[in-house]
């Protein structure tokens, strides 16, 4: 219990209109400047397709030294896919780059990935759990298959 609940000259509370001004004027600038959902996006990706590349790779040299007769195939449709991921990487560290994001892994505690978000002048930390890479990755690994087996619309 306060001093201040008994006194019934706190229960109204009255500010004056400048004030609400200022306060409101200083508040919607931070959010404004904080991180959109396409920029959410993006770090998601920054984060993710590396983990792709590395699985990709991981595959292409197991490949090479197993004995099925279609590994040049395979080998070949995991080049076209480190290719294309490697691609992406590279676009999406540029679009940071010209927004002036910049991520960097923070820790790693039980499944857990965490990582700093500086944004604008924001500092963000953004977790990403192992489940959650993991079904991103299966996303985007068949977004990609998809996308290199189809034929092209150009032919039609």
């Amino acid at each position: 219990m306060s001093k201040l609940d008994g006194n019934e000259r706190w229960k109204s509370k009255m500010l004056l209109t400048e004030h609400q001004e200022q306060y409101e004027a200083r508040n919607d600038k931070p959010m404004s400047q904080r991180q959109t959902q396409e920029e959410r996006f993006l770090v998601r990706d920054y984060v993710v397709l590396p983990h792709m590349l590395t699985m990709a790779d991981n595959s292409q040299k197991t490949n090479s030294s197993s004995a099925n007769p279609l590994k040049s195939v395979i080998d070949l449709f995991l080049q076209t896919l480190m290719d294309r991921i490697s691609g992406e990487i590279q676009k999406t560290v540029r679009e940071l780059n010209r927004r002036n994001i910049k991520v960097n892994q923070d820790e790693h505690f039980d499944d857990v990935y965490y990582f700093q978000v500086r944004c604008r002048g924001f500092v963000e930390k953004v977790g990403f759990t192992r489940e959650v890479m993991k079904s991103e990755i299966r996303v985007k690994m068949n977004k990609f298959s998809e996308e290199m087996l189809s034929p092209s619309k150009k032919s039609i």
